[in-house]
């Protein structure tokens, strides 16, 4: 296969991808303030509440959410407000955050690429990294974190298939026809992976070191200690392994060591441990017929 490739400098290439992602909608101006509001610790919970309320479409949809089948809560929720005391200050952030990422996804592509299976996709690794996460009994991480990270941990590869649409294509086309994982046809092709694209995306959304260094991250094997990347990485090989939607390619690694460790198992042993999804799937229900 031709795959038309022209060599570029570090500098150049960095260039090229965040003119892509400068073209990447911005999120709503509420989003961009609970973002600001919530990267101190000590954040006042009123002004994160006005800020929501003031944002009829995520008041909307996180009430939505909150009164669905997944959450069960024994009375409805019907304002912000009383949503922080029932499900928390972190929890209310991220399914703000969780919302616009979600709002963010384009319909169609260039590259063909299928964004429905790859919502389905997102979702389920959102939902299985939030369930691993409730494993990990480490102070600094937060399973609603962990949540956000699954969810957006691909959306590099929106913005490939909506500003590099032919290489793209090129770049799914390789990963199938030699079963190789997307981001290695990605490198070859387009001499950067949907992780490092997805992560200047992140700087962009203001999103946390810690969250920005885990989407760029999510093919290393480098023994980072960031849990939630690797509570992502487990849970991105379960959702290809369980077919819960469709990430651009069917390859299915092993787990890295250093995830392997943390969880003290493998894949297939890691996905017996995990036993019924159902929970799992009614979020993934939720969110995706917001």
């Amino acid at each position: 296969m031709n795959t038309g490739c022209v060599e570029l400098t570090s500098d150049e290439l960095r260039i090229q991808l965040e003119t892509m992602v400068d073209k990447m909608p911005a999120f709503p101006q509420s989003v961009q303030r609970i973002l600001q509001l919530t990267a101190d610790l000590n954040c006042p919970h009123k002004e994160l509440v006005q800020i929501i309320e003031h944002d009829p479409v995520i008041t909307v949809k996180i009430l939505k959410l909150l009164n669905s089948a997944y959450y069960n809560l024994p009375h409805k929720i019907t304002s912000i407000k009383r949503s922080v005391v029932y499900i928390g200050f972190n929890t209310i952030k991220n399914l703000a955050l969780s919302i616009a990422s979600v709002g963010m996804l384009p319909k169609k592509n260039g590259a063909g690429f299928d964004s429905g299976q790859f919502l389905l996709h997102s979702l389920s690794t959102a939902a299985i990294a939030k369930k691993l996460g409730g494993r990990i009994n480490e102070p600094e991480i937060d399973k609603t974190d962990c949540f956000v990270g699954g969810l957006i941990h691909d959306f590099g590869k929106i913005v490939f298939a909506q500003y590099k649409p032919d290489k793209f294509s090129q770049s799914l086309q390789k990963s199938k026809a030699e079963q190789i994982s997307l981001h290695e046809a990605e490198l070859e092709i387009i001499g950067a992976d949907h992780g490092t694209v997805g992560s200047i995306l992140g700087e962009k959304w203001q999103f946390t070191p810690s969250l920005i260094e885990c989407i760029g991250a999510h093919h290393d094997d480098d023994g980072l200690n960031n849990g939630m990347r690797d509570c992502v990485v487990a849970a991105n090989q379960v959702s290809k392994k369980l077919a819960l939607g469709h990430s651009g390619h069917n390859v299915i690694d092993e787990l890295p060591g250093a995830v392997s460790d943390r969880f003290g198992m493998g894949l297939d042993d890691l996905i017996d441990s995990l036993g019924d999804i159902e929970a799992e799937r009614e979020e993934i229900k939720a969110y995706a017929y917001m």
